[in-house]
């Protein structure tokens, strides 16, 4: 998740990384890892899987939209609000590609790094601060720009495709999983995106579809996969309340989420149920300048 405004040291800049940058997140992620008997000088992409793609669905849906896409090898690839990494890991070893992480979150980049480091992924994956609005590379110089649970964040909409079309070749694709407004009424907070709704930006399913065709690209495939993203949170809700109390702190998305993690996941199943929420995935071509 995250990125947005292009000015340095903005409020809404600091606001996002005060939410999600806790200070050494990977060194404290490591610690839970050994604590847990993991092997923290041996890692490999499986013994972090359980929380190192902070979208719903985690690895199985960065796998699903890769394929809805038709990532090939050696693809480059931007990734777009990056997190810790997952879902770029996830392209470079299982797909092939080269990739580059963005995130607006110093201490996302910083994870990001560490864990592609300790599974020996540095030569395909690397990662730097950057600004969906203000995407720091040349014209054209990705085959895919992939926005995994990003605009959510991001208020101005149009302006990230808008860079995510410039930094694409003419011919290439833009990959979208999104949290998109329903027609239920304004989500319950906390959510995992925002604690309070400040941080919170969610276009209806066909306004986005919209802001991406006006922007120079043409529609390949869209899907709403609302429904199981709500089994998949429902899930995971119900592991949070039948884990016993005295049982260790589970290797799970509260290493990202903190203490609010068991409200803010029911909050989303809830925000499912009431399509106060929907979940959707495109996959767009790059076909020509934005008009």
């Amino acid at each position: 998740m995250t990125s947005d405004e292009s000015k340095a040291d903005s409020p809404r800049e600091a606001a996002l990384n005060e939410h999600y940058g806790a200070t050494d997140l990977g060194d404290e992620i490591l610690v839970a890892l050994e604590a847990a008997g993991k092997d923290v000088d041996a890692l490999t992409r499986d013994d972090i899987a359980s929380f190192d793609e902070f979208h719903i669905r985690g690895r199985e849906a960065t796998r699903e939209v890769a394929d809805l896409a038709g990532v090939e090898a050696r693809s480059r690839v931007l990734d777009v609000g990056c997190g810790i990494g997952g879902p770029a890991r996830t392209l470079a070893s299982e797909f092939g590609c080269d990739v580059v992480g963005i995130d607006i979150v110093e201490e996302y980049c910083r994870a990001a790094t560490l864990f592609t480091d300790r599974v020996g992924l540095t030569d395909t994956v690397r990662f730097q601060r950057g600004n969906a609005l203000d995407l720091p590379f040349e014209d054209e110089a990705f085959d895919v720009v992939w926005f995994e649970h990003t605009l959510l964040n991001v208020e101005a909409t149009g302006a990230a495709v808008e860079e995510a079309g410039r930094v694409c070749r003419p011919g290439g694709t833009l990959a979208l999983y999104e949290i998109c407004a329903g027609s239920g009424g304004e989500p319950v907070f906390p959510v995992p995106w925002s604690s309070d709704g400040s941080l919170s930006y969610l276009d209806p399913p066909e306004r986005l579809r919209e802001i991406v065709l006006d922007r120079g690209f043409d529609e390949i495939a869209w899907r709403d996969v609302t429904e199981p993203s709500l089994e998949w949170f429902r899930n995971v809700v119900e592991s949070m309340r039948s884990r016993p109390a005295d049982a260790p702190p589970p290797l799970g998305l509260n290493l990202l989420m903190g203490a609010e993690t068991p409200v803010k996941a029911a909050n989303v199943v809830r925000n499912l149920e009431e399509d106060r929420i929907a979940v959707v995935q495109g996959v767009y071509e790059r076909v020509s300048e934005v008009p």
